[in-house]
């Protein structure tokens, strides 16, 4: 098959390789003008993406995308071994707070090697401009999808793309890779497609981000810890590197002032489990972030593809607020996913566009769901403790599953490692939670905490408010 792919991030370039080495012949379509740089060095320091805008932001390669290049890529992964990527273990050490420290056969599955974003994505480049039966186009932006025949009647069917410049590339499948951005809703507008059924808000929440470098800090906490009105994030990066976000409600009017490098150090080293973070050289200033939407689009609607010969993978599909870090280990999910459909229905349309559909909503959507759920009750709970009233019960009843399996994985060792199994990205908690007996033990574990304190240590709402007065 011919296939174009448009955008060349990570996913993107994941999506172009998978496709490219069961010997399609793929064309990928880059916006930004930009070269790959030298080294990975210089992906950081001078690489300008400026169609990615959280290119510099945190970003974490989870053990489900660490399996899945461990199969799938390889190369890719000894690649970021070689390049320095830092191993992140998720399950040791193992809390003290467990007596029983007896070894899990899943333990060895809960661990990954993470970058920051450019090194990643300069590896993934690397390998994609040396792969075979791959043509990489950079500085080049699409500008409409191109029709031919119908495969369905009624339906359009896309057969390439025309590009800003005057280009035509054919295509018997095109993907968009092209992000929480992506125009593609205009481009099948255009061609007369019927809309895609489309969920879109504003996360409602924003990042303050520092990066550091030094010796690696002790995990004493964990990574994505809620503390009152602010959570803080705490990532390790590649070569001795690592992050340190807080993000807050962007209704926050007073957090604002986080921005400045004074007082978000000041509330930092307020943190006691997180201050030690602190402990290494500053490479950055505070960099800011908001804005970021959540979204969701589906391309057959009421049973019917809105087009043939065309199909979203990726943030271009889905994607919510960052900071569980999942995004691109869902991506290449997804992208395996399609990769694998590609292989069933080969070159009938129909067939192609109704499997995907099909697996992304088995597979993929349930990760959507649950985070979704996740950010809207911690905003509500950031939103009631700035307000100075008590959180109420959560209403929605996957967000009650969620926050019940975090809550109780300090309870019990075999709950601990099925919270990480999921915060890992290896099985959606829907699927966790219907296993025999997990919902059991998730009860008997809350029911023995009412009289332990969950919440971990930090300013209060009024100390929050002097540090950045």
């Amino acid at each position: 098959m011919k296939i174009v792919i448009v955008g060349g991030g990570i996913c993107g370039l994941g999506a172009s390789l998978l496709l490219a080495r069961d010997d399609h012949q793929v064309t990928l379509v880059e916006r930004d003008a930009c070269a790959l740089p030298e080294s990975p060095h210089d992906a950081w320091e001078r690489w300008e993406r400026k169609g990615v805008r959280q290119f510099r932001q945190p970003h974490n390669f989870m053990p489900g995308l660490r399996l899945l290049l461990e199969t799938e890529l390889p190369d890719i992964q000894d690649s970021l071994r070689r390049q320095g990527a830092a191993k992140y273990d998720l399950v040791n050490p193992i809390p003290a707070l467990f007596a029983d420290r007896t070894a899990r056969p899943i333990d060895d599955k809960l661990w990954t090697l993470t970058a920051r974003r450019p090194l990643g994505e300069w590896v993934f480049a690397e390998a994609a401009a040396r792969q075979q039966g791959l043509t990489i186009h950079r500085g080049v932006q699409v500008k409409e999808l191109v029709t031919g025949a119908q495969s369905i009647a009624g339906v359009p069917h896309v057969v390439g793309v025309k590009t800003t410049d005057g280009r035509k590339l054919d295509a018997d499948l095109v993907i968009d890779a092209a992000g929480r951005q992506s125009p593609s809703t205009a481009w099948l507008a255009a061609i007369g497609a019927r809309a895609p059924y489309q969920e879109q808000a504003d996360s409602g929440f924003t990042y303050y981000t520092r990066y550091f470098s030094g010796k690696l800090p002790q995990r004493n906490a964990p990574t994505l810890s809620p503390i009152g009105t602010i959570s803080i994030l705490t990532l390790p990066g590649d070569n001795d590197t690592w992050s340190v976000t807080i993000f807050t409600a962007s209704s926050d009017q007073p957090l604002k002032r986080l921005r400045h490098e004074e007082l978000w150090t000041k509330t930092i080293r307020a943190c006691p489990i997180h201050a030690h973070w602190l402990d290494g050289q500053a490479t950055t200033e505070v960099l800011p972030m908001a804005g970021i939407t959540d979204g969701y689009r589906r391309f057959v609607v009421d049973g019917k593809p809105v087009a043939t010969g065309f199909v979203a993978v990726a943030d271009a599909w889905a994607c919510t607020n960052p900071s569980a870090g999942r995004g691109l280990t869902i991506g290449m999910m997804h992208a395996l996913r399609l990769r694998d459909v590609v292989r069933e229905a080969g070159e009938n349309p129909a067939m192609l566009v109704h499997h995907f559909d099909r697996r992304t909503e088995t597979e993929m959507t349930p990760w959507y769901r649950a985070q979704l759920a996740r950010d809207r009750a911690r905003y509500a709970e950031m939103d009631a403790l700035r307000q100075g009233r008590e959180p109420q019960p959560l209403a929605d009843g996957l967000a009650r599953d969620i926050e019940s399996l975090f809550l109780t994985m300090i309870a019990d060792p075999d709950l601990f490692r099925l919270a990480l199994e999921y915060l890992g990205t290896i099985t959606p908690i829907q699927e966790i939670l219907e296993r025999p007996g997990v919902r059991d033990s998730i009860g008997a574990a809350r029911a023995g905490l009412k009289d332990r304190p969950v919440r971990l240590p930090g300013p209060s709402r009024q100390q929050l408010l002097e540090l950045v007065a």
